[in-house]
C-alpha cells in the first residue's frame, strides 16, 4: 500500500520523491562511523578447500625448498583480486604458492638456463598437479617461462626471513586499503576520518593503473598480517573490499 502521503502525488512525482529518499539514506550509511583501533591480534592462518582437496598454509617460511614446475598467468587475471586482498598487477615481481604465507620473499631459479629472481607470494595457487608455483608476467619472462609457459624450477625462501616472530607470523608493517578515489579530496577526507578513528599510521598512496590516477587510503599500522587482518575485519562492516596490503 502506498505510503498515505507519497500517494496524493502523481507518479513520476513518486519516483522523484522515492529516488530523493533512497539517496537520503545511502549517504547516512556512507557515514557510518569508522570502527576505531584496538590492539587485538588475529588468529593464525586459515586452512582452505580447493577442488575437494584441502591445504593447510604454513606459519612460518623459514628454511621452506623445493624443487618441481612453475606455470605463470596474467592477462585472464591482471586487475583482479588475490587471495591477499591485493589488486594482481602481472607487471609485477610476484608469485602464488599454495602454502607460504603471504608476503613471503622467495627466490625462484630456473634449472633449465639458471635464471633466478626474487618475487613476493601474494596469491594461492597453481591447483595443477604437479606444478609448485605460479609466476606473475614479470616473473615468468625474468625467468626465461613466459614463451615455454612452463619450466622445472627451485624454489626457496629468499635470505633468513629477519624479524619473524616465534608463532611464525611475517613482520610489518602492513596496512588495510580502506578506499581509491580519482580525486585527492575525497582521498583526503577519509585519510583525516581514518587518523581521527585511531589509525595513527594511515597514509595516502598514490599509483597509476593503465592510465588512471588513483589516490589510495591505507589504514594503518600493523606490525603482523595477522594483526591487520584483525583490522580488515573490523573495517570491513563499513569499507566493503577492504583488503591488507604490505609496505
Amino acid at each position: 500500500m502506498p505510503h498515505p502521503v507519497v500517494s496524493r502525488f502523481s507518479r513520476p512525482l513518486r519516483l522523484v520523491l522515492a529516488v530523493l529518499l533512497a539517496t537520503l539514506l545511502w549517504g547516512c550509511a556512507a557515514k557510518a562511523p569508522i570502527p576505531r583501533a584496538t590492539g587485538r591480534e588475529p588468529a593464525t592462518l586459515r586452512p582452505y578447500t580447493v577442488k575437494g582437496v584441502t591445504y593447510v598454509p604454513l606459519h612460518s617460511a623459514k628454511g621452506y625448498r623445493e624443487e618441481g614446475v612453475a606455470s605463470w598467468y596474467g592477462p585472464g587475471f591482471h586487475g583482479r583480486l588475490t587471495s591477499c586482498g591485493e589488486i594482481y598487477d602481472q607487471y609485477q615481481l610476484t608469485c602464488a604458492h599454495k602454502l607460504l604465507p603471504m608476503h613471503t620473499m622467495v627466490r625462484v631459479t630456473n634449472l633449465e638456463n639458471g635464471r633466478s629472481q626474487v618475487l613476493r607470494v601474494n596469491d594461492r595457487g597453481p591447483f595443477v598437479a604437479g606444478r609448485i608455483v605460479d609466476l606473475s608476467l614479470a616473473g615468468a619472462k625474468a625467468l626465461g617461462v613466459h614463451g615455454k609457459g612452463t619450466a622445472r624450477v627451485r624454489v626457496e625462501v629468499e635470505g633468513d626471513v629477519p624479524g619473524v616472530t616465534p608463532n611464525g607470523e611475517l613482520p610489518g608493517p602492513f596496512y588495510v586499503q580502506v578506499g581509491a578515489f580519482t580525486r585527492r579530496e575525497n582521498a583526503e577526507k577519509l585519510f583525516a576520518r581514518m587518523l581521527a578513528a585511531g589509525y595513527a599510521g594511515s597514509r595516502i598512496h598514490y599509483k597509476e593503473i593503465d592510465g588512471t590516477r588513483f589516490f589510495r587510503v591505507h589504514a594503518g599500522t600493523f606490525p603482523t598480517v595477522n594483526a591487520a587482518e584483525v583490522a580488515r575485519l573490523r573495517l570491513s562492516t563499513v569499507f566493503e573490499g577492504a583488503f591488507v596490503l604490505a609496505q
